[in-house]
C-alpha cells in the first residue's frame, strides 16, 4: 500500500494548493471558447455597422484619417477581414496602450475600443496570466496546468488500484462522492491531458522550450528565416518569434539609416491599399493581418493563422501562412506556409484550434465545454470528499508513509518531470523542503 498512500498523499496536497486556480483557469477557458459569439453580439456594432458618412474612402486615407482623430497613437497593425466584418486597426501609443479601430466598408471610422478590456482579451489574459501577468504569475499558472495532469495521471492510478468502481451494497455520503469524482476523473482523462497539452505551447517556461526545440531542429519546426521582434499576436504559433528579412531598399530611401533605427518618416513607405494588391498578386486571400515595419529596413508581415484572439481571422491549418513584403517596393521576400512546418509546427497548429476551440466548428467548442464543466464536477466531488472526511472525523490528510519511495513511484514522476521541465524542477523544490523538514524533525526528535 505504500505507492497507493503516497500517490494519495500527493494528489491530496497538489489539489489542496491549486484547486483555486483550477476553477479560474477553467472558467476563463469556458468563456474563451464562446468569445467570438459573444463578441458577435456585444460589438456588433463595431464588427458590422457604418459610418453615417457615404463617401468612399481608400484605406490609406481611412487609416490617416483615424490617426488624426486619436492623436498619439500610431497604426502597428491592419487586419483585413471577410466580408460582414469591418476592417481593424491596432493602434499604440508612446505608453504601451493599445486601441482597436474600425473602418466600415466605405473605410470610414466606426468607432473603438480599448485593447486590454475586449472580452476576449479579458478571458485570454485571465486564463493565461490571471490578468495580471508577468514571469511569476505566467509560471504560477503553467505550474497549476501541470500539475493539473499530475493530478489526472495519480487520480487514474488511485483508480483502479482502490478498485473504486466496484459496486457495494451500501455506500456512505463520502464513499459516493469518492466514486463520482473518480469514475468521472477517469473518463476526462485523456480529453483533459490533450486540452492542457495542446495549450502549452503558449505557456511561459515550456512553451518556450518546446518553440526553442523547434526550432533548433527544422524537421521538428520549419525553416528559419531568422527572429521576429513585433507585436505577433495574430501571426501563426510556428513563425511568431521568426525575425522578417530585411527590406533591401531601406539604403536607397533612406541614406543608410540602420536597422536599429525606429521609422520616423513613412513618406517612401509602400501604402497598404498598393500594399493589398502585391497580397492579392501573392494568391493570399483574406482573412489576414498586415503588421508594420519597426525599423527602416524591416519588412510588411503578412499572416493567416490558425490560432488568434481576433473575431473572424482564424483560418484552417492548411491554410497558414506567413509572408514578408519589402516596405518600399512591395516584393514579396519569403513566404512560409504549414507545407513548410516540420512535424512538432504541425501538430500545435492543429492543437492550439483544438484547445482554443474552434477546429471543427461547434462541435469542438460543445467537446471543450462539456470536458471542461466535468473537470469542475470532479473538483467539486473531491471537495466534498475531503469534508465529509473531516464530517467523519478522519485525519485532515491521508496518513504520511514511512516506507521508501518505490521504482515505480519514481519512473512516474521523472517522466512527466522530464516532459514538463517546471513540473520537474517544481519536484524537486518540493524534495528539498521535505528534506530539511525531515532533518529538522529528526533533530528535534534527538534534542528530546
Amino acid at each position: 500500500m505504500g505507492n497507493y498512500n503516497r500517490f494519495w498523499r500527493w494528489h491530496f496536497y497538489a489539489a489542496l494548493f491549486i484547486t483555486p486556480l483550477l476553477i479560474t483557469l477553467t472558467l476563463s477557458g469556458i468563456g474563451y471558447l464562446f468569445y467570438t459569439d459573444v463578441e458577435n453580439r456585444v460589438y456588433a456594432d463595431l464588427f458590422f455597422g457604418k459610418s453615417s458618412k457615404t463617401e468612399t474612402l481608400t484605406v490609406d486615407e481611412g487609416i490617416k484619417q483615424a490617426r488624426n482623430q486619436f492623436d498619439g497613437f500610431a497604426v502597428s497593425k491592419v487586419i483585413m477581414l471577410d466580408e460582414p466584418y469591418n476592417t481593424r486597426l491596432t493602434m499604440k501609443n508612446a505608453a504601451g496602450e493599445q486601441k482597436y479601430v474600425f473602418l466600415d466598408q466605405q473605410n470610414q471610422t466606426i468607432g473603438s475600443q480599448d485593447a486590454r478590456y475586449t472580452f476576449s482579451n479579458v478571458m485570454r489574459e485571465t486564463h493565461s496570466s490571471l490578468f495580471v501577468g508577468g514571469t511569476v504569475v505566467n509560471y504560477l499558472v503553467e505550474l497549476a496546468a501541470t500539475w493539473a495532469i499530475f493530478l489526472l495521471v495519480s487520480g487514474l492510478y488511485l483508480t483502479f488500484k482502490g478498485r473504486v468502481w466496484k459496486q457495494r451494497q451500501k455506500l456512505s455520503p463520502r464513499q459516493s462522492n469518492k466514486k463520482r469524482h473518480a469514475i468521472v476523473g477517469t473518463i476526462i482523462t485523456i480529453p483533459m491531458i490533450i486540452i492542457i497539452f495542446t495549450g502549452l505551447p503558449w505557456s511561459a517556461f515550456m512553451g518556450d522550450f518546446i518553440y526553442t526545440a523547434s526550432q533548433k531542429y527544422p524537421s521538428l519546426g520549419q525553416p528559419q528565416v531568422e527572429a521576429l521582434t513585433s507585436d505577433m499576436s495574430e501571426v501563426p504559433w510556428a513563425t511568431r518569434k521568426n525575425e522578417a528579412p530585411a527590406s533591401t531598399d531601406a539604403h536607397a530611401h533612406h541614406g543608410g539609416m540602420n536597422a536599429a533605427t525606429v521609422l520616423t518618416n513613412e513618406s517612401n513607405r509602400l501604402p497598404i491599399e498598393q500594399l493589398m494588391q502585391k497580397i492579392e498578386e501573392a494568391h493570399i486571400s483574406k482573412p489576414y493581418s498586415i503588421v508594420y515595419p519597426s525599423s527602416d529596413d524591416g519588412v510588411y508581415t503578412v499572416s493567416k493563422s490558425s490560432n488568434t484572439g481576433v473575431t473572424g481571422l482564424d483560418v484552417s491549418p492548411y491554410e497558414e501562412m506567413t509572408a514578408y513584403f519589402d516596405q518600399y517596393s512591395g516584393r514579396l521576400i519569403a513566404q512560409t506556409g504549414y507545407e513548410d512546418y516540420g512535424i512538432l509546427a504541425k501538430w500545435f497548429t492543429w492543437g492550439i484550434p483544438l484547445h482554443e476551440g474552434h477546429l471543427f466548428g461547434w462541435a469542438n467548442k460543445l467537446l471543450n465545454t462539456v470536458v471542461c464543466l466535468a473537470f469542475l464536477l470532479v473538483i467539486f466531488w473531491g471537495i466534498k470528499t475531503w469534508l465529509s472526511r473531516k464530517a467523519e472525523k478522519q485525519e485532515f490528510a491521508p496518513p504520511k508513509v514511512s516506507s521508501p519511495i518505490s521504482f515505480g513511484f519514481l519512473s512516474i514522476v521523472v517522466v512527466l518531470g522530464v516532459i514538463m521541465p517546471l513540473f520537474g524542477i517544481s519536484l524537486l523544490v518540493v524534495a528539498l523542503i521535505e528534506g530539511i523538514l525531515h532533518i529538522t524533525r529528526g533533530k528535534r526528535g534527538r534534542t528530546a
